[in-house]
């Protein structure tokens, strides 16, 4: 059978899909940080919103950073990444809205728990929480609580995927800690865990690489040290181009060590700096002396600061294109 221009059928079907491939490698992943401080990265940012070319939308780590399930700037959100159990990751309290003064006058003052901001907003969003370990069961037992689908708190495992929309998810190996805080718990148990001083069991913390539709692999360090993985699964196997940074130091990787595993370890197109732990920005412009600037002087590849409320796009190799 031949098309009405004489050309050979299959080739007809070749050339359509090489068009396609085309056209999807062409699309840009847009990354949406949502900080305490529009135009400033600031000590507690961690939340980013992380969009696939076909519109399905990630949030990862919302912290204390988003305002709640009505922040503004949340739209739609099909999928919650939760990195570990930490209050500035998942949520124990949050800003009352994105403000526009400098990182120093930064407050939180509302109370997410023993909810957490990421599970009151994947109730109001009908949003998937998506994590691994231990984490699902507690994430489960929330939702339930307040009337939501249990089932939207879903598990993948090192080395398996899940996929929402165009995006695969998969967990990969972080060296932290990852206790839940008796006031995360609630009632009676979580009273006599905080006067024990223990926390619950989450199993350990996690990092995820997210392959796009147009072929980008992201890398999420979530808080780590020095990995193994970072080579063999993160650069190796995923083949990552951008990479999403901790530079904290003590409870993370620092500047330098997080610069080695860049230039050493993963070596991707480029790299957003997260959890710095320090006030990083003034005006927008990195602040002298800060760990942003050593991890940026240190890496050989391009650093991308993640001021908040302002979009970058990225194409399938992990260039920035647009908005950094």
């Amino acid at each position: 059978m031949t098309s009405t221009n004489s050309m050979p059928y299959f080739a007809v079907v070749l050339l359509s899909a090489l068009l396609f491939n085309l056209s999807a490698m062409a699309a840009e992943v847009t990354i949406t940080p949502l900080g305490s401080q529009e135009g400033e990265f600031c000590q507690l940012d961690r939340a980013m919103i992380l969009e696939d070319p076909d519109g399905t939308r990630l949030l990862y780590d919302p912290g204390r950073t988003v305002a709640g399930a009505n922040d503004p700037r949340l739209g739609k959100i099909d999928v919650i990444l939760i990195s570990h159990m930490h209050g500035d990751h998942v949520g124990d309290k949050h800003i009352a809205g994105p403000g526009n003064g400098d990182c120093k006058s930064t407050k939180f003052p509302l109370k997410s728990l023993p909810n957490t901001n990421a599970v009151n907003i994947a109730i109001a969003k009908g949003a998937k929480i998506v994590t691994g370990s231990e984490m699902p069961k507690f994430f489960s037992a929330k939702l339930k609580a307040l009337g939501g689908d249990p089932k939207n708190s879903q598990l993948v495992r090192f080395g398996a995927s899940r996929s929402t929309g165009g995006v695969t998810i998969t967990t990969v190996p972080a060296v932290h800690s990852n206790g839940i805080a008796g006031s995360m718990v609630g009632g009676d148990l979580g009273d006599m865990l905080n006067a024990a001083g223990l926390t619950a069991y989450a199993g350990p913390p996690t990092g995820y690489v997210l392959t796009f539709s147009n072929g980008l692999a992201v890398y999420l360090s979530g808080d780590t040290g020095i990995t193994a993985e970072q080579q063999t699964v993160v650069r190796d196997h995923y083949n990552v181009k951008l990479v999403v940074m901790n530079i904290g130091d003590t409870f993370t990787t620092g500047p330098q060590e997080a610069a080695w595993v860049i230039n050493n370890l993963i070596k991707p197109t480029a790299v957003i700096a997260s959890h710095a732990n320090q006030p990083s920005t003034r005006n927008g412009k990195v602040i002298a002396g800060t760990r942003l600037e050593l991890f940026s002087k240190l890496s050989k590849v391009p650093v991308h600061a993640p001021l908040s409320g302002r979009s970058m796009s990225f194409d399938s190799t992990g260039k920035c294109t647009s908005g950094c």
